[in-house]
């Protein structure tokens, strides 16, 4: 069946998108083997994790002293001996926060709230956390996310001036079509990439070093009944920027022979 062609300027858009995906084969994530989009230099990109995250410490408090802030720090290295990364300085630290969460910058610094404390529950919970952080800095997801966005910008201003000659009403409607194209299908996907990613590595990682990756389970598990707790409102899982718990729940059932393996060979060592 013959098709017609599409206008000038949306061959210009689509064969720029395309130019992009083929550009995303860059960089491989480890382990996973995952085509990347990575246009920013490692040592570019852990200087910039270093500011922020020094920033961050001249504006939020956290714990230099005592039982957890030790737990966060000891576990973190010891999971970070399992994943090596260029240019990495590895911090842990633990911040007063009581909302449940954690987060990582490029170069290996690494965030805990005091909130998520209570879920973690043990060293082992903890250690699902941590290596999970771990592997966003590992997989570069920091750098990927901005390489994506950059992409993106480039092909809005190429779109937008493909359109320079067409109805003002009419190129409204197509970049406002862009930006929500760009945002659902190319953004929060990765985001969820990202995170169930990170998952699979940080369950190698703490096996690895030592952690029974079965508490992975547990600890996901006890973050759904908080979530759930909470009133447990989430968006649909294509507008989210992270999986829905059962989701991540069981791909881990489904990764853990592997890591069981990884545990019961660092178990021997």
């Amino acid at each position: 069946m013959l098709q017609a062609m599409p206008p000038a300027p949306l061959r210009l858009v689509t064969a720029a998108l395309l130019t992009l995906a083929v550009a995303a084969g860059c960089a491989t994530a480890p382990e996973t083997g995952r085509s990347q989009l990575i246009l920013m230099d490692p040592a570019q990109e852990a200087q910039m994790g270093l500011k922020a995250f020094s920033q961050l410490k001249e504006q939020k408090p956290y714990i230099t002293s005592g039982k957890n802030a030790d737990m966060v720090r000891r576990v973190g290295r010891r999971i970070a001996k399992e994943a090596p990364v260029e240019y990495a300085d590895w911090e842990f630290v633990l911040f007063e926060d009581d909302t449940p969460n954690a987060f990582a910058l490029p170069g290996g610094k690494v965030g805990v709230n005091t909130g998520i404390l209570e879920i973690t529950k043990n060293e082992a919970g903890l250690a699902t956390v941590l290596a999970h952080e771990v592997a966003h800095v590992v997989a570069r997801h920091g750098a990927e996310r901005a390489s994506q966005t950059m992409g993106l910008q480039v092909l809005g201003a190429i779109a937008d001036a493909a359109l320079a000659q067409n109805a003002p009403g009419a190129r409204q409607g197509v970049m406002q079509a862009y930006g929500l194209g760009a945002q659902v299908g190319v953004l929060l996907p990765y985001s969820r990439v990202h995170e169930l990613e990170a998952d699979e590595l940080g369950l190698l990682y703490m096996a690895r070093a030592g952690y029974n990756p079965q508490e992975a389970i547990a600890f996901w598990q006890r973050f759904q009944a908080y979530n759930r707790e909470q009133g447990g409102g989430k968006p649909p899982e294509f507008l989210s920027t992270h999986p829905l718990d059962d989701r991540r729940i069981a791909e881990l059932r489904a990764l853990l022979p592997r890591a069981q393996a990884e545990y019961a060979r660092a178990s021997k060592a």
